[in-house]
C-alpha cells in the first residue's frame, strides 16, 4: 500500500481519469444515446472536461485540479437526476461510473498526497 502513496505514482490517476473522461465523450455514440440531447450534452462535455483537467495534470500538477475533477466527478454522478434523464439506464449508467471513479480518484489524491495520515495510531 505504501508504494502506491508515492507522488511519482500520482500520474496513473490522472491517466484513468484520461480513459474515463474520454470513454464518456465517446458513450453517447457507442452506447446509444446521442439522440438524447441532455444525457449526450452532458456526456460531452463533462467528459472533455474530464479529460482536459487530466492532461493539465499531468503536464504539470495543481492541486486545484483534484478540486476541480472532484467537483465534475460529482456533477457526473448526479446529473442524470438533475438534468432529467436518470430513466435512460444507459446513458445514467455511464455517468454514475465515469462520476464515481473520477469523485473517488480525486477524493483519494486530495487526501492521501495532502499530507494526510493514515491513521493515528
Amino acid at each position: 500500500m505504501e508504494k502506491w502513496l508515492k507522488t511519482e505514482n500520482r500520474p496513473v490517476i490522472d491517466v484513468v481519469n484520461l480513459i474515463a473522461g474520454i470513454a464518456l465523450v465517446l458513450s453517447p455514440w457507442y452506447l446509444g444515446f446521442a439522440a438524447e440531447t441532455y444525457a449526450a450534452w452532458n456526456a460531452w462535455i463533462a467528459g472533455a472536461v474530464i479529460a482536459l483537467i487530466a492532461v493539465g495534470a499531468l503536464v504539470a500538477f495543481h492541486a486545484y485540479e483534484e478540486w476541480a475533477n472532484l467537483a465534475v466527478g460529482l456533477w457526473t454522478l448526479v446529473s442524470p437526476w438533475a438534468l432529467g434523464f436518470s430513466g435512460l439506464a444507459t446513458a445514467m449508467w455511464a455517468h454514475e461510473i465515469v462520476g464515481i471513479i473520477v469523485a473517488v480518484l480525486a477524493a483519494g489524491s486530495l487526501w492521501l498526497f495532502g499530507n494526510h495520515p493514515l491513521s493515528t495510531a
